[in-house]
């Protein structure tokens, strides 16, 4: 694991608190984790994660993880709606957040955190008043 330096306004006992959560969730949470990532195998097939990019602290880009709850079928040459493409494995991990149980390795590595701002998708940082941009200060 790679231990990053705090950056300036970013408190070690928030850091801290996060380290320890996500090692004890993952920790706790493996043998559900391990379930979940055969079921998607599975019944839904490969890949068994979805990687989005998302930005973090100081608006710094990272992938963030999650169980694919879609696939990705096309019709002559286009996409199906994003209702459509929701299987039904993934209806039932959205529905009960299953699906975002990896995201506890990107707290433990220092991407996100467990308290504060959900990071949205970058192609909104472009978006962002000078305000909204504030969310990427924790």
């Amino acid at each position: 694991m790679v231990v990053k330096v705090l950056p300036h306004g970013v408190h070690w006992s928030k850091r801290l608190f996060d380290i320890a959560v996500s090692a004890i969730a993952l920790i706790l949470f493996s043998p559900v984790i391990f379930f979940v990532a055969i079921a998607v195998l599975v019944f839904d097939g490969r890949p068994i994660f979805f990687k989005q990019e998302r930005p973090g602290l100081k608006g710094e880009v990272f992938d963030m993880y999650k169980f694919r709850t879609m696939k990705t079928p096309k019709r002559r040459g286009r996409q199906f709606p994003a209702e459509k493409r929701i299987s039904k494995l993934g209806a039932i991990l959205r529905k009960t957040s299953l699906d975002e149980l990896p995201e506890l390795w990107n707290v433990l590595r220092g991407e996100m955190s467990l308290v504060g701002p959900r990071p949205l998708l970058v192609r909104y940082l472009k978006r962002y008043n000078k305000e909204q941009l504030r969310r990427h200060d924790v």
